[in-house]
Formats: structure tokens, C-alpha cells, sequence
């Protein structure tokens, strides 16, 4: 009791220190239901524990009323039980974790936990002229992440980002303003502020060097949350808790993907997959471009019906490509042009949004004179959905959303939902929730596919996959791509991938093509995509780059196993598949604004080549660890820098030693996987004396695999006695997986000599390489079976 006596003696004298806005008066504070309600002289505040780790806190102005919601968060406050302590001057909610302190004269806000200060308003919510604010206090040693997909280097601290979804053509190394734009800042000292409100307006991360943090907006909710965890993991499944957890993705959708701006015809697009089969290069889906309703680029956006002139068996041509395993995705905007065909029909129907008098409003923009659909008026959700539902119909697999900031957004334009500037920033979040909405009610089955380049917080709960935008197609261009990858998954987004290769510009570089899909290889997806003036599948290009393409995207495939757990931690856990270095040492400042290496999942580790023509770069390897070259087994110990020399067939990997990387055969497509013969390389060296991880299967398409318990999980666990080596393997099945029998071989990296002695419960039989230094163990088991493997080392 004295600790807690002192910890709140601290709370206060730190917030007398740093008190806020000077003209706010504290009046009462009351414990309402879940809430504590906090009247103050010129409004109220309603704080909402959404559980110990996170703290929600709306300021209602007087004249105002309370706006409850919100496009972000879909969690319940069920378990958020606080005490309320009243000590004279302050009151203090508390939580299990989370603290908020609230000085009553000077009025001030702080948060807190496990002991431990936060973050703390500094003028807190305030209205201007033209722009309402809530203001916080930083400290000076703060590192500000967020702000949705930006080019800025990981520290985004000294800059005021515009919160408005707009596309940036041909960025490189530096963006300010993209496609992806969200109201969220990650602090190195590892909290998030959700500022839950969709109008636009800028996020300020201490652009004045006064230690401030502000977010700015026209209108809407004066609502945020703080959000903390134990880890930077914790933290992420803390906030997809809040906001929703990305569903599985189809295992289809980590293959390889043929795609480009655009393929004019049913021919082209046949005999396109046809060439990936000849060269036997793997290929899973192909993407059509805007030609697959049009003859033209101008003119016919809005058509969304299949141009039979160019695709007279478009239902035949998925037939047939579904056959061969290879899905098909279709492009779609919002836009209807006045030129196309649905144009009479969209303002007959009244599904577009309008201009001020009423009538549908037109403006133009790059592809024509246009109207945009208004999602938020039911009859043009219903209208749009009828679209993807004739084409799932037909047979097509995925949908890409194309132009979804919206690309052209006046601000005279009203939704139903508001004006544009109210709307803008959850247009595409709304767009997905459109689609994967109607994919539960009419597709209950399928796990949808859904390609968007803009969104919101929280819209990967909707399947979201986002990608960077129209980069261009330089060395600059891919040197931005870690950086945003690692930002969005740390605001939830953990799907963000780039056009491999680039977009933008007839730039046939081959070593930048080659470095760009090698680098893909550890990526969420595996895309290739340009303009038509450069090839973007490695079945046009040179010989060379075809064939280091190729070698690439065998890899990709192997590598199916490991990459489908990272999607079944993703959806059950938050984490993200891509993750900065800083997450595996939290207290190194000097990695804070590092991304050019980072970790894949939990056991890889990736240092893409980012520049031409260079032979060697450095690469920081995480301490506490031995990590094994994933191409030659040459063991590095970690928490050092060191100068690696390039080859020109693959990218800097390595493996953490104690990880069990799971992988397969390659094959075509991925309706050929095959789990009954099994790979598991074990990554073996004296300073791990235990080591366990879990590899996650199902069918890789069932939408409710996991609810249905249609899954298998495989433990590999192992534990050394001694000069003995001993291996586990067991699985955890639903009760509605089917058992499968399969072979195992498990090859173990990093022994010195030859094992004395292998046994695989009574027989004894392996494969040694004396030139890797490898053990290979076939183990011949049925689900539910425990197997036992005992590796006798020699001294």
C-alpha cells in the first residue's frame, strides 16, 4: 500500500509540472458503468478502459454531443474493470496495467503503466479558427513511428503529415503524402496514440522542436486511445485486438502473381500463363488491368462488364486457368466516367455521390469526366457489391481495388455519410468492408483476396492487402520499400508489399529487377507489376534476369510452410510478417531508425541489396543470437555489424540458430501442395540448449478453418542432455482435420562432425553430408503420434 501511496505522490507531482491548458477547470469525476465521466467547465471527458492495455479518452465540448462511432475500433470494453481513486487535488483510474492521473488544478491528463510514465496531454483538445487539436507532451529522446505509409526514413519525428489520402506518381526515396495515410504515432518507448476520427486533417510530430506531439483535425470525434503492451509483439496483437485481426489469407495468395498495366486480351492472358508453364517458373495468379472492360485507357472506367471484342470466353478463360491452378483477378475503381456504359444507369439508380444541389455530381480527372460511387448510400453499396458478386460468379478469385484514396475527391462533393473531406480518408476502408461484407453473406466459404492501395486504421479486418503505390522504377524506389513495409505492419497493415520491380518509368535495368523480386521473397506478397513498356514477368526478360527470377521464386515457394505460419500469426496474434530490428532488441537507440535489415517472421533474418553494382554491405546481426548463413551455414554471432561480400543469385539471409524452418518441393502452382512429404531444416549450435516452435496447416482456402477446428498445428521441439540431441515432434489437430501420414526429413545444420549414433524410435538410419555438414532423418509418422529423435554427438 505504501508503494502504491508513493507511485501516486509521483503521478501528481509529475503532472503539476507539465500541467495543460490553463483556462480548463476541473468540476467532478464520476464512475459511470464502464466509464469514468470527467465534467470540467467547458465540456466533459468520458474515459473508457478497453482492457489494462488500453485506455480510450473522448473530450465532448459544451453545445456538443457525444459521438460514439467509430470506423476503427470493433473491440468491446467486457473486461475492463478500474478502480477510481479520489486523493483531494487528483483522481486516478487504474487498471491492471494502464494508469490515467488526473490533476484537477491545474487541470492535467497522464497515462501510465505498470509504474512506468507514458505520455501525458499538453494542451490537450483545443479549437481554433480552423482546425481542432489535441496536443501531448514527448520527451526529448522520443522516436515517433506511423502516420500511415510514408517515405521518410523510420523516424518520422520533425514532421507535420497531412492525413489525406492522395497518390504520390514515381516516388523514391522521399514521400511525404501517399496512398495510405492513418491517425496513428508509435513511440520507441513502446506506446501507440489512436486518434479514432475519420475527417482529415495532419498529425504534427514535434515539427517546432518543442516536444509536442499534435494532431489536428476540420471536424468529427475528439477521441484517441493509448495503447501499451509488455513487447513491441504484445503491443501489435494489443492494438489488432482493438481495431480487428487480419483473417487468413488463401494459400494461393502467397505464390507468385502475373500481372501488369495491362493484358489486352483473352489470348494474351492465355498465353501468358502458358510461357510461365513452359519455363516451369511457378505462377499462382494473373492480374487484369482495366483492358478486361475496355478497349481503350480513357473512356471506359465505370464499363465493369467484360469487353467481349477482346475477351469473347472471359467465363471459359477462368475455367481454364482455374484448371491449370492459376486464379484470376480483376481490377475495378469507384469511378463511373459520363462516357461509359453504366454511366445512365448509375444516375438513374442514384448511387453516386452528388454536388451540392443534389444532382450526381461530375468532375474530371485523368481517365475522363467522371462521377464516384457513393458506397455510403446503401442503394450504390448494393449496386457496387452486385458487380464483384457477378464476377466471383464467373470465377474469379480476387478483386483489385484500383484509385481508392479517392484519386479525384473535391471537397464540394457529399456522400450520405458526410462531405468529402469527412469521408476521404475511410473510402477504401469502406470499399473493402463493401467487398468482404459481401463475401460472408454470399461466399461464406472463400477466403477473399482483396488488393487495395488505400484504406484506414483497422481495415485490415477486412482483408485488406495494401500496396505502396505507383513507385518508380529506380534504385530509389526500392530503397523506400523496407521502410514502408515496416511501418504499416506496425500500424496493423502487415499485408503492405510493393510493385516488384517498380511501377513507374521504362527503366530495363536487370540488376534492379533481379535485387527487387529477391528481395520479394520475403515479403507478404509476391507481385511483380509495371507499365506495359517494361516487362514485368520474368518470362519476357533477358535470359540472365529470367533465370535469377526463376531461382527466386522457386525459393518463394519453398518457403510456403514457413510464410502460411506467418499468416496464422498474423491472424491470431497481430504480428507482423515483416519486423524491424528494434522489435528483437527494444532498448537499442541505435536501431530505432534502422530498416535496411530485418526479420521475416521470427527466424529469419533479411538485408536486401538496395544499390547497384555494389559487391558487399554491412548488416547488423541482432545479439543473443548465432545466426547461420541460410546459403552457406557459415554461423555469425550476433549483436555485431559486419561486411558481408553480394552474389549475384540471392540476397543476404540468415537463419537464427534454435529455429526449425519448415519447407517444401516446388511446384507450379500452389494446388499442387503437398504435405505428405515434409522438409524441416533444424539450425543446430551448443548455446541453444532448448528450442520449440509451432508450424500451423490447414487447407488453405476454408474461411472458418480455424473455427470449424479443421487444422493441424506441428510442435518441434528440442532439448540437449548432454552430448545427446533429443527431438519431439507432436501436432495438435481440430477435431474435424483429417489425419494425414507423412514423411518427415529433418536435416540438422551446424554439426562439426558426423553423429555417433541417430535413432528414430527403434531404427537408426540418416543421410550424411560431409561437405554441408548435415544430418537428414527421415521419420515416417501419423497424426497423433509422438516421434522421437536422439542425436548422439561426438566429443
Amino acid at each position: 500500500m505504501k508503494n502504491i501511496k508513493l507511485f501516486i505522490a509521483a503521478l501528481f507531482s509529475f503532472a503539476f509540472l507539465s500541467a495543460q491548458n490553463s483556462n480548463r477547470v476541473f468540476k467532478s469525476a464520476v464512475k459511470q458503468g464502464l466509464d469514468l465521466k470527467v465534467e470540467v467547465n467547458d465540456g466533459y471527458y468520458i474515459i473508457k478502459p478497453y482492457s489494462s492495455n488500453i485506455i480510450e479518452t473522448t473530450f465532448v465540448p459544451k453545445g456538443e454531443y457525444l459521438k460514439a462511432q467509430s470506423h476503427a475500433v470493433v473491440a468491446k470494453p467486457y473486461n475492463s474493470y478500474f478502480e477510481m481513486t479520489d486523493r483531494g487535488n487528483d483522481v486516478v483510474l487504474k487498471t491492471k496495467g494502464l494508469y490515467v492521473a488526473i490533476t484537477k488544478s491545474p487541470f492535467q491528463i497522464s497515462y501510465y503503466y505498470k509504474d512506468k510514465f507514458i505520455v501525458s496531454e499538453k494542451e490537450g483538445y483545443v479549437k481554433n479558427d480552423s482546425l481542432e487539436t489535441i496536443n501531448f507532451n514527448l520527451t526529448k529522446d522520443e522516436v515517433l513511428y506511423g502516420g500511415g505509409a510514408r517515405a521518410l526514413g523510420m523516424n518520422r519525428r520533425g514532421n507535420r503529415l497531412q492525413l489525406y489520402n492522395r497518390a504520390h506518381y514515381g516516388y523514391e526515396t522521399h514521400s511525404e503524402l501517399m496512398n495510405y495515410t492513418m491517425p496513428i504515432v508509435v513511440s520507441s518507448k513502446q506506446y501507440m496514440l489512436h486518434f479514432d476520427n475519420a475527417p482529415i486533417g495532419f498529425l504534427d510530430l514535434d515539427s517546432k522542436g518543442d516536444n509536442s506531439l499534435k494532431y489536428e483535425t476540420i471536424s468529427g470525434r475528439k477521441t484517441y486511445q493509448v495503447i501499451v503492451g509488455d513487447s513491441w509483439l504484445d503491443m501489435m496483437d494489443v492494438y489488432t485486438d482493438l481495431t480487428g485481426k487480419q483473417p487468413m489469407l488463401p494459400r494461393w495468395a502467397l505464390g507468385n502473381f502475373s500481372s501488369r498495366f495491362g493484358y489486352h486480351s483473352q489470348q494474351e492472358v492465355e498465353e501468358t500463363i502458358a510461357k510461365f508453364n513452359d519455363e516451369k517458373i511457378p505462377v499462382d495468379a494473373i492480374i487484369l488491368d482495366l483492358y478486361w472492360f475496355g478497349k481503350e485507357l480513357k473512356g471506359t472506367m465505370g464499363n465493369l462488364e467484360v469487353f467481349r471484342d477482346s475477351f469473347p470466353d472471359f467465363e471459359g478463360m477462368v475455367k481454364r486457368l482455374n484448371d491449370k491452378g492459376v486464379k484470376t483477378i480483376t481490377i475495378t475503381e469507384p469511378f463511373i466516367l459520363t462516357t461509359s456504359k453504366k454511366w445512365d444507369e448509375a444516375v438513374e439508380k442514384k448511387i453516386l455521390a452528388k454536388d451540392s444541389v443534389g444532382n450526381s455530381a461530375k468532375y474530371d480527372f485523368y481517365f475522363g469526366n467522371t462521377g464516384l460511387i457513393d458506397i455510403y448510400n446503401p442503394d450504390g453499396e448494393k449496386w457496387f457489391w452486385n458487380i464483384y458478386k457477378d464476377l466471383a460468379n464467373k470465377g474469379v478469385a480476387g478483386i483489385w481495388g484500383d484509385l481508392g484514396e479517392p484519386e479525384v475527391h473535391p471537397d464540394w462533393v457529399q456522400h450520405k455519410a458526410g462531405s468529402a473531406n469527412e469521408v476521404h480518408n475511410i473510402y477504401g476502408h469502406d470499399w473493402a468492408r463493401l467487398i468482404f461484407e459481401g463475401y460472408e453473406r454470399d461466399f461464406p466459404e472463400t477466403r477473399p483476396f482483396i488488393l487495395m492501395r488505400a484504406g484506414y486504421s483497422g481495415s485490415q479486418r477486412y482483408g485488406m492487402i495494401p500496396w505502396s503505390g505507383d513507385v518508380n522504377r529506380t534504385w530509389g524506389g526500392l530503397q523506400s520499400q523496407p521502410e514502408i513495409a515496416l511501418q504499416m505492419g506496425m500500424q496493423g497493415l502487415a499485408y503492405m508489399h510493393s510493385d516488384l520491380g517498380g511501377f513507374a518509368g521504362a527503366n530495363l535495368d536487370d540488376e534492379l529487377y533481379v535485387r527487387w523480386l529477391q528481395y520479394g521473397v520475403f515479403n507478404p506478397i509476391y507481385r511483380p507489376h509495371a507499365q506495359e513498356d517494361v516487362p514485368s514477368e520474368p518470362i519476357f526478360r533477358s535470359e540472365k534476369a529470367k533465370a535469377l527470377a526463376k531461382q527466386a521464386i522457386e525459393l518463394r515457394y519453398k518457403l510456403l510452410p514457413y510464410n502460411y505460419n506467418l499468416v496464422y500469426e498474423n491472424n491470431q496474434f497481430g504480428k507482423p510478417l515483416m519486423r524491424p530490428l528494434f522489435f528483437e532488441e527494444s532498448d537499442n537507440a541505435d536501431l530505432f531508425n534502422y530498416s535496411k535489415t530485418y526479420l521475416w517472421g521470427n527466424d529469419i533474418l533479411v538485408s536486401p541489396v538496395l544499390e547497384a553494382e555494389i559487391t558487399e554491405q554491412d548488416v547488423y546481426f541482432p545479439k543473443d543470437n548465432v545466426w547461420f548463413d541460410f546459403y552457406t551455414d557459415e554461423k555469425i554471432k550476433g549483436g555485431q555489424t559486419k561486411t558481408v561480400k553480394l552474389n549475384e543469385s540471392s540476397i543476404p539471409a540468415y537463419v537464427r540458430a534454435g529455429a526449425f524452418i519448415p519447407n517444401v518441393n516446388v511446384v507450379q502452382t500452389t494446388e499442387k501442395y503437398d504435405e505428405t512429404v515434409y522438409k524441416v531444416d533444424y539450425y543446430h549450435d551448443a548455446s541453444v540448449l532448448t528450442s520449440n516452435r509451432e508450424i500451423y496447416s490447414d487447407d488453405g482456402k476454408s474461411a472458418k478453418a480455424i473455427i470449424d477446428k479443421n487444422f493441424e498445428i506441428l510442435n518441434f521441439e528440442m532439448n540437449t542432455k548432454g552430448s545427446v540431441l533429443e527431438f519431439k515432434i507432436t501436432d495438435k489437430t481440430g477435431k474435424n482435420f483429417s489425419s494425414k501420414s507423412r514423411t518427415i526429413y529433418l536435416t540438422i545444420h551446424g554439426l562439426d562432425k558426423k553423429p555417433k549414433r541417430i535413432t528414430v524410435g527403434r531404427h537408426a538410419a540418416f543421410d550424411w553430408s560431409d561437405t554441408s555438414k548435415t544430418a537428414r532423418i527421415p521419420i515416417e509418422r501419423t497424426s497423433g503420434e509422438t516421434s522421437v529423435i536422439t542425436i548422439k554427438l561426438k566429443k
